[in-house]
């Protein structure tokens, strides 16, 4: 692995805690219909077309219009999208550190988000200003598991894939990659991700 000298971190539940769980907890406190609105009107689905660039103005419209008597509910997706955010990740804020401050990985950000969203994420996260580059999603007008999205990234920052890798929770987004050409790792604790950082010489105790 020592032939490793790029590393690509997605943001979302790698580095960030984010889950719409945190926000519908306060405003349907009935789990099974907290578990219905999500999966039927606010989903992961809608949510990832704003992440591909469409405007929350739109997508607000679009959901309003079908189920107008859930208007507030839609409204607070992004109005109070804040109360989402669980805070960083701690112990993997910490592997990046550790990382960068080896000074032998180029690490960039490869994140599926909202363009009118991560502007407050930019604010309230100091280490996403520690990449050495980063691409989001809503400003590319595309996302993960796209393919133009991962050559986007390769192209603009120079990458050699067969010395890159990519960390991701997300088991579909590491598939594409894979299928790229570019090695991939699929995030699921810290506890791990250092484990086998370790194992593969990329991290010293």
């Amino acid at each position: 692995m020592t032939q490793i000298n790029t590393i690509i971190f997605d943001l979302g539940g790698v580095l960030i805690d984010w889950n719409p769980e945190y926000l519908y907890k306060k405003l349907i406190p009935d789990t099974t219909e907290r578990k219905w609105f999500l999966e039927n009107i606010c989903t992961s689905e809608w949510n990832e077309e704003q992440d591909g660039g469409r405007s929350i103005a739109e997508a607000n419209s679009l959901l309003i219009d079908q189920y107008p008597t859930y208007k507030s509910l839609i409204e607070a997706f992004y109005d109070r999208w804040e109360e989402m955010l669980g805070g960083s990740i701690a112990e993997t804020v910490s592997i990046f550190n550790n990382l960068r401050k080896t000074g032998n990985f180029k690490i960039y950000a490869l994140t599926n988000w909202s363009a009118e969203t991560f502007p407050k994420a930019l604010d309230l996260f100091e280490f996403l200003h520690w990449f050495d580059g980063r691409l989001v999603s809503g400003e590319e007008m595309t996302r993960k598991p796209f393919d133009d999205f991962y050559e986007r990234l390769i192209t603009k920052f120079s990458i050699d894939k067969s010395s890159a890798i990519f960390i991701d929770d997300n088991y579909r987004n590491v598939i594409a990659a894979e299928r790229l050409g570019i090695k991939s790792y699929h995030f699921t604790s810290a506890a791990d991700l250092k484990r086998d950082l370790l194992a593969m010489g990329l991290l010293a105790e």
